[in-house]
């Protein structure tokens, strides 16, 4: 997919119209959460700059940014050998389907070179995961809520940091509950924080 099929994935309506249905949904959005992760760096940002402009080409695409986790830290897993990694979960309210909301993390995934289908875990640029879209639980491709995300400390600590008391819909345990019983990213702690991103008045 190159950019400018990325750029057309949310804009299929005028900008102008989206942005008020964006405002509209705000009040009565779905928990839609999207985790982030890095370990190998991107034109020379640090890991606060590389999640910022994360932040900000999402709020660009009217995929409104409405809360987002300090930066996790953690060793990389499976291969503790390859560089730490930098996590992060945010909240977001958009008018996109979770289908196009998997396409377009996926495209932007791609404007960084990662191409998905490749060896899974990887040293990576960057990875965004669609977490949680709502109450929906699905199977098939896009399998929701997020199949592994439950066991992982450097997802669920981002999460219960933003969203302790949100309920999973299958298991029926809290955010809270289940980072205490992940298995894997134990040792994932908040390194950095990023309250500041959402203060800018540039996005």
């Amino acid at each position: 997919m190159d950019k400018n099929s990325f750029k057309c994935l949310s804009f299929k309506k005028s900008k102008k119209k989206m942005s008020k249905t964006v405002a509209a949904l705000s009040a009565i959005r779905p928990d839609i959460y999207i985790a982030y992760g890095a370990n190998l760096p991107h034109d020379y940002l640090n890991p606060l700059q590389a999640l910022a402009r994360v932040v900000k080409r999402l709020c660009l695409d009217d995929i409104k940014v409405t809360q987002i986790s300090s930066l996790w830290r953690s060793q990389a897993w499976p291969d503790p050998d390859h560089p730490p990694y930098h996590n992060a979960v945010m909240a977001v309210c958009t008018t996109l389907k979770p289908d196009d909301l998997l396409r377009y993390l996926h495209a932007l995934e791609a404007e960084t070179g990662r191409v998905r289908g490749e060896k899974s875990n990887l040293p990576r640029v960057l990875d965004l995961d669609l977490i949680v879209y709502g109450d929906v639980v699905r199977q098939g491709d896009l399998v929701l809520p997020h199949p592994r995300a439950h066991e992982r400390g450097f997802v669920m600590g981002p999460l219960a940091e933003i969203a302790p008391d949100w309920r999973h819909p299958v298991l029926g345990l809290s955010a809270r509950a289940l980072y205490a019983r992940v298995t894997v990213g134990t040792d994932a702690y908040p390194a950095e924080d990023t309250s500041a991103l959402l203060e800018r008045n540039d996005f």
